[in-house]
């Protein structure tokens, strides 16, 4: 499995595919990468030379992905919250920020629905007040 940036991607498939498990590169951004690096997208991973790995590797860390790229992501929302605005608010509460309804739907941010007073049926034949298993 070649290592580019601190990320193993998968050998068996194409080398344009496997650049899109390092977060923060898409399908053009890693053929923006392979055209910048002289490589052929249909190539497998396991094909690529330590040479052609490491040409890739100096090309991506012209691109702001990984760990730096979440950094900056996790202090826009920081900021947002620190200066007390409307999507600050949201996110502090875990709820859409852009504009969606949260009436129906949402349920990706707002996790799933509360259930209240549910309880196991009790099985039959069972002793009246027996906790159901």
């Amino acid at each position: 499995m070649p290592r580019i940036v601190g990320v193993d991607i998968p050998k068996e498939k194409r080398i344009d595919v496997s650049l899109r498990y390092i977060y923060g590169i898409g399908p053009a951004t890693s053929r923006k990468i392979l055209a910048q690096a002289q490589l052929e997208p249909s190539k497998r991973a396991k094909d690529l030379s330590d040479d052609e790995v490491a040409k890739l590797t100096q090309v991506i860390s012209a691109y702001k992905v990984e760990g730096d790229l979440r950094r900056e992501l996790s202090g826009n929302v920081k900021r947002l919250i620190d200066i007390g605005s409307y999507r600050g608010f949201r996110h502090k509460r875990g709820l859409p920020a852009r504009g969606q309804r949260t009436r129906t739907n949402a349920r990706t941010r707002k996790g799933p629905r509360p259930r209240f007073g549910v309880r196991k049926r009790a099985k039959p034949g069972a002793p009246a007040g027996a906790p159901a298993r």
